[in-house]
């Protein structure tokens, strides 16, 4: 029986405009009743899962940041904490391309550069990082780094970002999260491993969860647990990995998905 449900969030939950889908609340209410935990798993910050997940702050589980940030009921289950001067050395890698910005993305805050702050990154910001700090270099910033993210306002990241990144594949991953964002942490880290970690700390068997995902960094989310679903509209990579399909974002398929698994008995 399934006791956990984990979700990436954009392109997956969230619809078209970038919200959740009208029926999430009976849903989770369902999983409550048959006492299955539901998990957020994304790239984005933890405090902006909170702004989207407003009442939920108590009981779900948060995978954040690709994984690198775990918490529950405000605690910190895991992290996983980069290499601070060859994290910044990969900052500095793409600051000379054009619409090409980096985030710093520590345990306490995210941290732009005020030279590259504008209203372009002002708005893409706040879909993904609710508390921000602007700061004149990454070198004064007092925290820990547990991703990198890059983003390119043309939509190109894989052809424009990756390319200056991948001389440092080996201490670190690099994955692109979207057509505009790539994501550097440390190499033993992702939502698969972060999943794995707490399946062992929970006690929970990959038979006993399910997760739904549509983009390359959700490949080892995939790969940990037994239920995984790829949405209609994901990477065909993704649709490779996955043992079943559910409809797309747009048609709220994760709700689809898991309202399926609560008919068919599975949930409890």
């Amino acid at each position: 029986m399934i006791k956990l449900i984990m979700s990436d969030m954009d392109g997956t939950l969230l619809d078209e405009n970038g919200q959740l889908p009208k029926g999430f609340d009976d849903i989770i209410r369902q999983l409550r009743e048959k006492g299955v935990l539901f998990a957020p798993c994304s790239g984005r910050q933890y405090y902006s899962l909170l702004e989207t997940f407003k009442g939920y702050e108590d009981e779900f589980l948060f995978f954040a940041e690709n994984g690198t940030m775990v918490r529950y009921h405000d605690r910190e289950v895991c992290s996983s904490v980069m290499r601070r001067s060859l994290g910044m050395k990969a900052l500095q890698a793409t600051q000379t391309i054009p619409g090409v910005y980096e985030v710093f993305c520590g345990k306490k805050d995210a941290y732009v550069l005020s030279s590259q702050m504008n209203d372009t990154l002002a708005d893409e910001l706040h879909k993904y990082y609710t508390r921000t700090q602007v700061v004149d270099s990454f070198e004064e910033i007092d925290d820990e780094m547990i991703k990198a993210s890059f983003y390119d306002e043309q939509g190109r990241a894989g052809e424009r970002i990756y390319p200056y990144l991948k001389k440092f594949r080996g201490p670190f991953q690099v994955a692109t999260s979207s057509d505009y964002w790539v994501d550097m942490m440390r190499f033993d880290i992702n939502k698969g491993i972060a999943i794995q970690h707490v399946q062992k700390k929970l006690h929970i068997s990959p038979m006993e969860c399910a997760a739904f995902g549509d983009y390359m960094n959700d490949a080892e989310m995939m790969s940990s647990v037994y239920y995984s679903f790829a949405m209609d509209n994901a990477h065909p990579k993704i649709k490779e990995l996955a043992r079943f399909t559910t409809a797309s974002n747009v048609e709220h398929g994760v709700l689809q998905g898991i309202q399926k698994l609560i008919d068919d008995g599975l949930c409890g």
